[in-house]
């Protein structure tokens, strides 16, 4: 069975930022999923699951409305890991294409002062919020932002040098 694209990257050496993750081709328009890093792997801890609840439901509903790129947004969601967010968009911007609309969405979450979906109508899970943290998350991932907007390895996943044997293959160590 194939890794997914995902998994293959090289944990140990991600750090937060945009990077894009996988490339398709639906039909004849392209979409994009990026991994829209928050904390690094496995060294800090990973994001309070109640504050990631409450940025999803709050970077969602920003980016939907988004007058210049709603059309454009097709999904926003937490990994697994609760490292970071998913997003998934029409089309193949370059990471730095997004910075700004990423950089505007995280600053949105100060001004908010209640959490859009959250009641039993609308959540799956709608006790599970807290937005005061939420607040001081993407306040982190905010300030982290702005501070390497001009880090190009915040734009990039991390490079690997493999070694190749004389017969061409790839030698990939532990």
């Amino acid at each position: 069975m194939d890794l997914i694209p995902s998994f293959s990257v090289d944990h140990t050496k991600i750090v937060p930022g945009i990077f894009i993750s996988r490339v398709d081709v639906l039909g004849n328009e392209k979409v994009t999923t990026y991994d829209i890093r928050c904390t690094r792997p496995n060294v800090e801890p990973c994001i309070d699951v109640s504050a990631m609840h409450s940025l999803e439901h709050l970077i969602a509903t920003f980016l939907r409305n988004e007058p210049d790129w709603k059309d454009e947004i097709i999904y926003w969601g937490p990994m697994g890991c609760l490292t970071g967010f998913y997003l998934i968009m029409k089309g193949n911007r370059a990471p730095k294409e997004i910075f700004d609309l990423l950089l505007r969405a995280f600053k949105s979450v100060e001004s908010a002062d209640t959490v859009p979906g959250t009641n039993p109508e609308n959540c799956g899970n709608y006790l599970m919020h807290n937005l005061e943290i939420a607040k001081w998350y993407a306040r982190k991932i905010a300030d982290y932002l702005s501070a390497n907007a001009d880090n190009d390895a915040i734009f990039e996943y991390p490079k690997s040098e493999r070694l190749v044997t004389g017969d061409g293959n790839q030698f990939f160590d532990s």
